[in-house]
């Protein structure tokens, strides 16, 4: 399996850097490593061919569920069955900038949109590398997608691209209709509002693909019980078709940018995940093994790993097995942009070394886990 990388560009004049894919380059590349990836797994059809701007079927065609309270935002549909009728989280005002910034802009402006704003959340939902995390994966026109917590869509617009049919789960209605106006021709996406627990039950059984990016860390919030996390996988498998995969994004609790000095994501607070998550702690990752473990015991038997670098929110290159990463290669280490950090020690010094004995895979930042039964 070859590894993907991906470029960033100088801001002209800015005297910062634009976190922009290199469209052009990078989608050709995406071609490449998805018919690659799709080849190697025995996948048929044109592995890594895009659909046209709203995928493979109209919205009439891609969906044969219906509901009773639904809205419309160009070709996106929403479904508000399961809604309770007000978000109970929000980042803010924050959220109604980002809301008219996705009415006002088209995709290509989201990038001027970053560099303009210089926020933090505009940068962390809007910025088109986010989508890198993904945007390779062979998916296919014939694939049926649900994505679990797909918040303001930054995910959201690479799957509608390939996928035939797209359903997103989400709680905020704020956030979702971000989503929808971002990717309003997209008439194979369909929003569903509400607590995935109250959706779930609703939801149809027989995905190709479903996506956890960013969520398996909160499953505590969505499951309650003694294993939340493994019920909550559990739960997501009862809607994988025979044959289906599961794709979870998440931090490494022992990632290397821990050690050196970073605040761990969630809490905020240095080195939690190594030593130990707080009681009442609203979010808890998993090192390599744990999370074997984890998937293992909620049916997963299969699993493949990949590692986003320098992690997966912003994802520059993505490694696996077969292809890790060579010594000199892991340089771009100053990635945080949401809080302070501390340099302890040269990162990529510590990653060479890691590289040299063979521990990478063990201390990456984030991992990518496709997983099956």
């Amino acid at each position: 399996m070859m590894s993907f990388n991906f470029e960033v560009k100088k801001s002209e004049g800015k005297g910062g850097w634009s976190l922009w894919p290199g469209k052009k380059k990078n989608e050709a590349k995406a071609k490449e490593a998805a018919g690659a990836a799709a080849k190697e797994a025995g996948a048929s059809g044109a592995a890594g061919e895009t659909p046209a701007k709203g995928g493979a079927k109209s919205g009439a065609e891609a969906f044969e569920e219906t509901y009773e309270k639904t809205e419309k935002v160009g070709d996106v549909t929403m479904v508000l069955d399961y809604y309770p009728g007000e978000d109970f989280y929000t980042d803010g005002e924050i959220e109604d900038r980002m809301l008219e910034i996705a009415k006002e802009t088209g995709a290509e402006g989201f990038d001027k949109a970053v560099e303009e704003e210089k926020s933090w959340p505009i940068l962390y939902h809007f910025s088109p590398i986010r989508q890198n995390i993904l945007r390779w994966y062979p998916l296919k026109a014939e694939d049926k997608v649900l994505e679990i917590g797909a918040g303001c869509g930054a995910i959201t617009g690479a799957l509608t691209e390939k996928a035939g049919r797209v359903d997103a789960v989400d709680l905020s209605k704020k956030r979702s209709l971000v989503n929808a106006y971002r990717n309003r021709e997209c008439g194979n996406l369909r929003l569903f509002l509400g607590n995935f627990e109250t959706v779930e039950p609703h939801l149809p059984r027989d995905y190709s693909v479903i996506t956890l990016i960013g969520v398996l860390e909160y499953g505590e919030l969505y499951i309650e019980g003694e294993e939340p996390f493994k019920a909550f996988l559990e739960k997501v498998r009862g809607h994988l078709a025979p044959g289906g995969t599961l794709l979870v994004a998440i931090e490494n609790r022992l990632g290397m940018k821990y050690f050196a000095g970073c605040t761990e994501d969630h809490t905020g607070h240095y080195f939690e995940g190594i030593e130990g998550y707080r009681e009442g702690s609203r979010a808890k990752t998993f090192s390599k093994p744990a999370l074997e473990k984890l998937l293992a015991s909620a049916g997963f038997k299969e699993q493949r790993f990949f590692y986003p670098y320098p992690d997966y929110k912003f994802p520059m290159a993505v490694y696996s097995d077969e292809s890790l990463p060579k010594k000199g290669e892991l340089t771009a280490n100053r990635m945080n942009f949401d809080r302070q950090r501390m340099v302890l020690f040269n990162e990529a010094k510590a990653y060479d070394t890691m590289i040299e004995d063979g521990l990478f895979p063990l201390f990456a930042n984030s991992f990518l886990v496709e997983a099956k039964e």
